[in-house]
């Protein structure tokens, strides 16, 4: 199934995307795809839905991020072999974990905001996770499978010259800014995904191709990836894990081309759909 929200901005209702294609509501039968809504398991329930009966929703209305408002976003740096040349950076033996704020989650075709004093902001095309039920202390990645839920596309801007240059090196600061996180546009629950460890994606900015790479080159895959970060963190339904990104990314061109206003990004990933933002 693929799971869809929609709505204005933090008033959002859930949605299922039909087979033909249609938004249908589901509002009637859950609140929201919510922390509320993993915790209680109502996950299964989503099998006996048909979404041909429920209503459809016009083509007018927004796209909203395809889960609520997380308890946590946790991304995943370095973890393409591919970036992590370009960056000029080793390969990390463990996966470099940092967080961020829930508040950086934005619709899939809403526009970015260009934060003020930003000279390098960046853009980062990943597949996300979505975590199902709570799960900590895994004992192997092979365990880590009945804890997803799905996957989804997310692009992690980010503002480098505050992420590296601020403070001694703040991911936090270059990574936390409003919209710097948009997610959508649908969560595809992972019997619609049949190798997550193969799939093509591509980022282009204005129409130009900057990043088009496979989640083959990742280091650390999904599953090593939910069994890892359960080892540090209690995960919780509708958590979000970033997984990284490939190849591309303005920093490492010669030289870096950051983004600017008027611009516009398009990211997608196969079978994951697509996303679109304005820069403002």
């Amino acid at each position: 199934m693929k799971l869809i929200r929609f709505g204005e901005f933090r008033k959002e209702k859930p949605g299922l995307l039909a087979n033909d294609g249609s938004r249908r509501d589901c509002s009637s039968l859950f609140e929201d795809w919510n922390s509320s809504f993993f915790a209680d398991g109502n996950f299964d329930m989503l099998k006996s839905v048909d979404s041909e009966k429920l209503p459809v929703i016009p083509q007018t209305v927004r796209w909203g991020s395809c889960v609520a408002r997380p308890g946590k976003v946790v991304c995943v740096g370095l973890n393409y072999k591919g970036h992590a040349a370009e960056t000029k950076a080793q390969i990390p033996k463990e996966p470099v974990l940092f967080l961020k704020a829930a508040n950086t989650v934005i619709g899939p075709y809403d526009n970015v905001v260009i934060p003020k004093n930003s000279v390098k902001t960046d853009y980062e095309i990943e597949i996300a996770i979505i975590i199902k039920k709570e799960c900590r202390y895994l004992n192997s990645e092979k365990e880590a499978g009945e804890y997803i839920g799905g996957y989804t596309i997310s692009n992690d801007v980010s503002e480098r010259e505050f992420q590296k240059e601020r403070g001694g090196g703040q991911w936090t600061k270059g990574k936390c800014c409003d919209t710097f996180n948009p997610v959508g546009p649908f969560m595809a629950t992972t019997d619609e995904i049949t190798d997550v460890n193969n799939l093509w994606m591509k980022l282009s900015v204005n129409g130009q191709i900057r990043q088009n790479g496979n989640t083959a080159d990742m280091i650390f895959n999904p599953f090593f990836l939910v069994y890892h970060i359960s080892q540090f963190m209690t995960l919780e339904g509708g958590d979000i894990i970033s997984t990284g990104t490939p190849a591309g990314v303005a920093m490492g061109m010669n030289p870096p081309v950051f983004l600017k206003k008027g611009e516009f990004m398009e990211l997608e990933i196969q079978g994951l759909g697509k996303q679109k933002q304005l820069l403002v």
